[in-house]
């Protein structure tokens, strides 16, 4: 297990930085919760009942992770009121790649025409954002001019399905989010990045086939190899322990009590789970951001898209402190603590 506490602190005339803009992009194909129960040989609200999801959004077979992370990338843009010359990084989070290699991020950067951006990959599951957020404000930090980042999360877990899992089949779907980085003047902005992870725990929930440990091969395709396994109940249990952890590690960490925040945006792989969570980790049910009841689990898109969604809801002001906790595969887990700019 390791866990790094990291992030830049403003101080004078320091430079900070914030989030300047979100966007997110879903597919048009929408798959409700009663039709998905209906093909599992299930009750109609046998999902809903356990999960909380509705429905979730399925990328069309011409779909790929880039073009759902390009198009969430250009609406955060958009709000940013910036175009992609303005951009000089992009920095991408997803576990469902175009391919293996290059990046998706050089997709993305190609489909935008960002051409003087620099881009990469971050594989850490579900927690992407919060580790892709470290990874742009250590780049900006570095710069001497005006600069900004586009932050992305984005999945196409349809690929990457057994249809006949229910473990699995009910809970995923596609997504993507981004955000854009650039300066803020104190006190606003990005606070210190924590992150951590248990490599023991790789087991848990994985995609076991198509990489150097095992590739391709009729065998792991005729054994589903190349669709998602997953310990529902290791990973239950490791998401009850580790969201009340990183919302008390971030209250104590800035001096406050939970309920000092005006929002907590947690990754949601199961919101009614999540949500349940509240009490446990001192918060009112009313401090959650949960937007996984439409869209089921956007891996590194859940979190960027539930800040997406309290965005466009009005949900934060000016001086709001804002707290984003990620945990996924690997297991991996991150969460800062934002102070919210004006516009």
């Amino acid at each position: 297990m390791a866990e790094a506490r990291q992030g830049h602190h403003p101080r004078g005339g320091e430079r900070g930085w914030a989030i300047r803009g979100t966007g997110a992009y879903l597919p048009a194909r929408r798959v409700r919760s009663e039709e998905l129960s209906a093909s599992m040989g299930l009750g109609p609200s046998w999902i809903e009942e356990r999960t909380g999801i509705r429905q979730r959004h399925v990328a069309h077979s011409g779909q790929a992770a880039s073009d759902l992370a390009a198009a969430a990338a250009g609406r955060a843009l958009a709000a940013a009121g910036l175009d992609a010359a303005d951009v000089g990084l992009i920095v991408l989070g997803t576990s469902t790649p175009d391919e293996l290699g290059p990046s998706t991020a050089c997709r993305v950067q190609a489909l935008l025409g960002a051409r003087r951006a620099a881009a990469f990959d971050i594989a850490a599951a579900c927690t992407g954002f919060v580790y892709g957020l470290q990874a742009a404000v250590g780049w900006l930090a570095g710069q001497r001019g005006p600069a900004h980042a586009l932050v992305i999360g984005v999945e196409v877990y349809s690929r990457f399905l057994n249809p006949a899992d229910r473990a699995t089949a009910a809970l995923f779907g596609d997504g993507a989010a981004a955000a854009v980085v650039g300066p803020a003047a104190p006190p606003y902005g990005i606070g210190p990045v924590t992150l951590g992870s248990d490599g023991s725990r790789a087991g848990d929930v994985l995609i076991p086939a198509g990489g150097s440990r095992s590739p391709a091969s009729a065998g792991t395709l005729a054994g589903r190899g190349h669709t998602i396994h997953m310990d529902g109940r290791a990973v239950r249990a490791f998401i009850a322990g580790v969201f009340p952890r990183l919302v008390a590690e971030a209250a104590e960490g800035a001096g406050i009590k939970p309920a000092d925040l005006a929002l907590v945006v947690p990754h949601q792989p199961n919101p009614r789970l999540v949500a349940s969570l509240a009490g446990e980790a001192g918060l009112d049910p009313a401090q959650l951001a949960i937007a996984g009841q439409d869209v089921g689990n956007i891996g590194a898109a859940s979190l960027p898209y539930a800040l997406d969604r309290a965005v466009r809801e009005d949900r934060i002001a000016a001086g709001d402190l804002v707290l984003l906790a990620g945990f996924g595969a690997g297991v991996t887990w991150g969460h800062t603590l934002i102070t919210w700019p004006p516009p």
